[in-house]
């Protein structure tokens, strides 16, 4: 690693770039403090093409379709196991969601 202020790169860029080019690890500095790197530039991949995986997932028909027990679950008007959730939540609520400090 080579640490060099800015006066020093702009004077020298050509040579620092040689530098970094051969593996070297160049750091610029302003007031002995650490600004810039320089690296080499490497070029961003290609794009992405899309329709890569078209055959090879499959999206059942009723995907966008609404199940009601799940609605009714979020509502709170399910019987059994959600009824004891919700008692279980309420109770951490008050531990966990109020915030700092006397209530």
């Amino acid at each position: 690693m080579r640490l060099v202020n800015i006066h020093e790169a702009k004077s020298k860029l050509s040579k620092l770039v040689e530098e970094v080019l051969a593996g070297e690890e160049v750091i610029i500095a302003k007031a002995g403090k650490p600004v810039a790197k320089l690296v080499p530039y490497k070029p961003s991949p290609k794009p992405r093409q899309f329709g890569g995986y078209e055959n090879e997932i499959k999206i059942p028909p009723d995907f966008d379709e609404t199940d009601e027990e799940i609605v009714k679950l979020f509502k709170g008007k399910s019987e059994g196991l959600s009824s004891w959730y919700s008692g279980w939540y309420s109770g951490f609520s008050v531990a966990f969601l109020a915030p700092p400090g006397p209530l």
